[in-house]
């Protein structure tokens, strides 16, 4: 298959490509940063200049061409303020499912976070709760959508120590680490298995690529 990955120089993000790359897939990464092309290369994945805070639709959705699946794994990152939490974590993921749909692109995976379910707690940081904010509002711009074939991982704490191959999938898991190798690897299953996506609200019947 060929998967388009936002935020392709993300550590989940190159993680997932050198999985993808390693068993034959087509995989192109949007950076907005040039000088991270050679890591994407190392990776096996195409990189793609763009940046998504200032893209419009028709230029993404030209990315997304021929593609068989998007990946939403871009964000913020430490050290930005409120208002990146917004144009990043909300908007780009918002302007990605705009240009899946325009592009044909039915197979959608959002990386999101735990926690977006629910008000951020009582005394969470400001830019944390502004994070959490920004997550579930993306989430929610795309669930509603009826063209594409969406999956919503909300991955825990996030760790660097070796993936375990081990993970618990439920609607509610209670808070938990998570390694990154271990997310990559839920991703590409999901890749691979368009059931995970919700049952069409019309018809009850899975709304699963045929491509």
């Amino acid at each position: 298959m060929r998967v388009v990955i936002a935020g392709g120089h993300g550590q989940i993000a190159l993680r997932l490509e050198r999985l993808l790359a390693g068993r034959g897939d087509q995989v192109a990464g949007i950076i907005r940063n040039p000088g991270q092309s050679e890591d994407l290369r190392a990776a096996g994945a195409e990189p793609v200049v763009c940046d998504l805070e200032l893209a419009k639709v028709a230029d993404v959705a030209r990315y997304l061409q021929n593609a068989d699946a998007a990946v939403f794994a871009a964000g913020a990152g430490p050290g930005s303020g409120i208002p990146r939490k917004d144009t990043v974590d909300r908007a780009t993921a918002v302007l990605l499912a705009d240009a899946a749909e325009a592009a044909g692109v039915r197979r959608f995976l959002v990386v999101s976070s735990m926690g977006t379910d629910q008000q951020p707690p009582p005394g969470a940081d400001e830019v944390f709760a502004a994070y959490l904010r920004a997550k579930a509002a993306a989430d929610d711009a795309v669930r509603v959508r009826d063209r594409l074939d969406w999956t919503i991982l909300r991955p825990g704490r996030l760790t660097d120590d070796p993936g375990t191959g081990r993970v618990t999938l439920a609607d509610h898991t209670g808070r938990a680490e998570v390694t990154r190798d271990d997310v990559a690897a839920v991703l590409l299953a999901l890749l691979d298995e368009p059931g995970t996506a919700p049952a069409h609200p019309r018809t009850g019947q899975r709304r699963h690529t045929s491509r």
